[in-house]
């Protein structure tokens, strides 16, 4: 009567709320009612190897169905044994329309990422990702998966994707542009070598230049040395030769 059982035990937990629900073996009925009060729509079994439900509720029942901080479906997730993945029926709407969008748009090429080398590209289509969509919907958690890429490179591949929405679909870069940016930039590499090398031997005949003008100053001045000695000698002699004479 009034809940009178329940509200002894609520007093001897000290306030604890209690919330009872009606036991169901099937697992969809469970969850709608391990969810209670938010009003359930409908509830899918997304993956059930691995336990995994998809439940949709209206806008408005959103928050109540997941609860402060998540503790509404952490709870009746441990309740029923399955993990519960909540959507609004707007969200719901808006991932089925790009779906749709998806499968009618043709598939962008994972070469059209700029920054992007052609060997990570290979890792990525090995796993199964041959589209840039494909690519844009997955998480950094799913990407470090994939054989060969780290957190590093995920982080590069996220500035690509966003660069290339940024840029708009009509102006993204033809297939093997990557490729090509990577030529570029070892031709880059290359000619900044060559340049250098270039001033480098360039740079090498100075001195010899100074080495061969080193020695023209004292030359002539040697030169000159035994022209001044002559005119002295010559002197001396003019000189004798008026005493003699004198």
């Amino acid at each position: 009567m009034k809940g009178m059982r329940v509200q002894s035990i609520i007093r001897e937990l000290r306030g604890e709320k209690i919330d009872i629900i009606p036991y169901s073996e099937e697992t969809v009925a469970f969850a709608q009612k391990a969810l209670s009060p938010a009003k359930v729509t409908r509830v899918q079994i997304t993956d059930p190897e691995n336990h995994k439900l998809e439940v949709i509720v209206e806008d408005s029942q959103l928050s109540l169905a997941i609860g402060k901080k998540g503790q509404n479906v952490r709870l009746a997730s441990k309740l029923i044994g399955w993990d519960i993945d909540i959507k609004s029926e707007e969200e719901k709407r808006r991932e089925i329309e790009a779906e749709m969008t998806a499968l009618t748009a043709p598939a962008t090429p994972l070469t059209a990422l700029a920054g992007v080398g052609p060997k990570t590209i290979e890792k990525i289509e090995a796993a199964g990702i041959t589209s840039l969509e494909q690519l844009a919907g997955m998480t950094p958690e799913q990407l470090m998966e994939i054989p060969g890429i780290g957190e590093k490179m995920v982080d590069k591949i996220y500035q690509a994707v966003n660069q290339f929405y940024e840029s708009g679909a009509g102006a993204a870069p033809p297939e093997g542009a990557a490729e090509a940016s990577e030529g570029s930039a070892e031709t880059e590499i290359a000619e900044a070598g060559e340049s250098e090398a270039t001033a480098a031997e360039t740079a090498e005949p100075e001195p010899a230049a100074e080495e061969v003008e080193a020695p023209a100053a004292p030359a002539s001045e040697g030169e000159s040395a035994p022209a001044e000695e002559k005119t002295e000698q010559e002197k001396t002699a003019d000189e004798k030769t008026d005493e003699a004479n004198s």
